[in-house]
């Protein structure tokens, strides 16, 4: 419960006024209900005939009588005089009518305390959304490298959403039922503190079955969420892999294996609903004894010689003591819900607990333009803290120049320029923007001077226009259209249906790979970065659109300073300065010609290439 209530002090604040309202509205509607019991019961204790007293006025102001003696004699008194004058029909008609009435106001105030928590129930899980999403967005790459798409996905839709029925849910019974158990126990001890201790001797009994019926739950539903990822993680994979599926002929085995995932879901969904399920009926029985026990108990007290509650007083005990049955069931199902939610919170605060390594500088040093140049000092990085994947590397990339980095596939080349934006942190050594170590920059900053090319022209669900215009704010149709222009974009983007408000599918599947790659071209031309990184930009393109896309590069590449990673060396024959890689180590470096002129390792990848 700690992990609950840390949960409620973290995201409920906000909302404290109608916490307040809701407790305000559940206490009136909890005294209403106790003062309509206890104001019918005398009176239909004379309708019928029970008490036979003869009742006279009593002054208010009359000293030596309790207030509370007035008020009931009073009461018999008037009701008395109205049975006289009206007749026993009509007095039992306005006694339903005063319980309509007061049933009324109840039920008013019920409506309200239940409104109330509308928008605390609805604001908490727009905000645990909104955390988990800020989350996920601040989070490095490293982290999404180790866990599953759809696993995160899980988390996001089916946990909060657990999250949302389990204890959110829970927020009403948790406020009202504390509040009418308070208030009809106080009742209960009032009439006959003998009854009431008896039955809060036999309820402890009631709460120790209860919990033990509910001890497992927890760890049950943290089952059925695991499994709900899996089957999450499946369909995921599915999407992402249809190509292959069908190219393979492997939709039987992938059915099977979605069938397995959603046949282990159901079996563990099937286990907490059945234990969640007995709770009702376990709660309805143990009320049931409770009832049987205090009749038994207080039938005892009445027959004895000197009975401490009369008959007509043990009506109205045993009535406000069924009333206080339901609220705690409701408690009882709030306690069985709340560890079936937590569950789903263990398994959110995954990601909103996990470390974020690239840390803000506390007191960043401004750099709005690179005037000089890029260094990397004696650069290593692991990403277990065991294996170097990139060893003791020194690279200087001067302003307005072109380095290129060439080498073996898994040679690190990636790896090497994801440092310089900080997607990671260097284990060792610096890298270093006219002297200023990246580290002392804020991270936006320093990511806003840098353009990215890769190989995967990563696109979104919108429209051309706005693919080109993410990320720069304020961008006009003047800007993107001259940005399309200039990578060879704008030809085929009028051709389409709706021009630049024509949308390009999933990841951008309505274009070939070469206008995926000119548009990524064109939302990095827009940018306008001092630093372009490429990263094999054309090596997934065919002969005619790699001239395209090459054309377009060499635009973007004017006066800017480029680091390109290249598979194909005739991409990058012209670059400034060319750093072979081998298995995180810069062995050669020079120009193409020195390059083949020193018949290493990148004449060998040239003749390769060549044959």
């Amino acid at each position: 419960m700690r992990e609950f209530f840390h949960v409620m002090r973290q995201y409920v604040a906000p909302y404290k006024k109608y916490l307040v309202g809701s407790l305000v509205f559940n206490l009136l509607s909890a005294v209403l209900n106790v003062f309509s019991f206890m104001t019918l019961i005398p009176m239909l204790n004379l309708l019928f005939r029970i008490d036979t007293t003869v009742y006279h006025y009593i002054a208010w102001d009359t000293e030596g009588i309790g207030l509370k003696d007035i008020l009931i004699n009073n009461m018999y008194y008037v009701t008395q005089q109205f049975m006289e004058q009206y007749g026993a029909a009509t007095a039992l008609l306005l006694i339903g009518c005063m319980l309509m009435v007061a049933t009324l106001l109840k039920t008013s105030c019920y409506f309200a305390s239940a409104a109330m928590l509308v928008p605390l129930r609805t604001g908490v899980v727009r905000d645990l959304r909104k955390a988990v999403y800020n989350k996920i967005v601040a989070l490095p790459l490293s982290f999404f490298s180790d866990e599953r798409k759809g696993d995160i996905i899980a988390r996001m839709s089916g946990d909060v959403n657990e999250i949302e029925n389990s204890i959110t849910g829970s927020l009403e019974m948790l406020v009202k039922n504390p509040i009418l158990i308070v208030c009809y126990f106080s009742v209960l001890i009032y009439i006959s503190w003998q009854l009431t201790l008896f039955t809060i001797i036999v309820l402890p009994l009631m709460g120790w079955v209860m919990g033990r019926i509910g001890r497992k739950l927890k760890r049950q539903s943290l089952d059925a969420q695991n499994r709900w990822s899996d089957t999450m993680s499946q369909l995921e994979e599915t999407l992402g892999g249809m190509r292959i599926i069908k190219a393979f002929t492997a939709e039987n085995k992938m059915r099977e294996r979605f069938a397995r995932s959603t046949d282990d879901y159901r079996d563990a969904t099937g286990r907490v609903a059945v234990r969640q399920a007995s709770a009702h009926p376990v709660s309805e029985f143990l009320g049931t004894c409770l009832i049987v026990l205090v009749l038994w108990y207080g039938g005892t007290l009445i027959f004895s010689e000197h009975p401490p509650v009369d008959a007509p007083t043990f009506i109205f005990y045993m009535v406000i003591l069924y009333s206080i049955i339901q609220p705690l069931k409701d408690l009882s199902k709030a306690t069985y819900s709340i560890p079936k939610g937590m569950a789903s919170v263990e398994r959110v605060n995954k990601i909103l607990n996990a470390d974020n390594p690239i840390r803000e500088c506390t007191d960043p040093r401004p750099l709005p333009k690179l005037q000089q140049q890029i260094e990397f000092r004696n650069v290593s990085f692991s990403y277990n803290g065991h294996t170097n994947v990139i060893s003791d590397v020194c690279m200087t990339v001067p302003r307005g120049k072109t380095v290129a980095i060439v080498g073996q596939s898994g040679s690190g080349k990636s790896t090497l320029v994801d440092l310089l934006p900080r997607y990671h942190d260097v284990t060792s050594g610096e890298i270093l923007l006219d002297g200023v170590n990246v580290k002392d920059l804020r991270i936006a900053d320093l990511r806003a001077l840098i353009g990215n090319v890769n190989q995967e022209a990563i696109l979104f669900n919108d429209t051309f226009f706005n693919n080109i215009a993410f990320g720069v704010d304020g961008a006009t149709q003047e800007d993107v259209e001259r940005a399309a222009r200039i990578a060879n974009a704008h030809d085929f983007i009028m051709e389409s249906e709706d021009g630049y408000q024509t949308k390009v599918g999933d990841r951008g599947c309505r274009l070939s790979g070469g206008q995926r790659q000119r548009i990524s071209i064109a939302r990095a031309i827009l940018k306008d970065p001092d630093i372009l990184i490429l990263d094999e930009a054309t090596s997934a393109l065919d002969t005619e659109s790699e001239r395209l896309v090459q054309e377009a590069l060499e635009r973007l590449m004017k006066t800017r300073t480029t680091i390109a990673i290249a598979h194909r060396l005739s991409t990058i024959k012209n670059a400034d300065e060319i750093c072979v890689l081998y298995e995180g180590r810069i062995v050669e470096r020079g120009t193409h010609d020195q390059l083949l002129a020193l018949g290493g390792y990148y004449k060998r990848l040239n003749d390769m290439q060549q044959l």
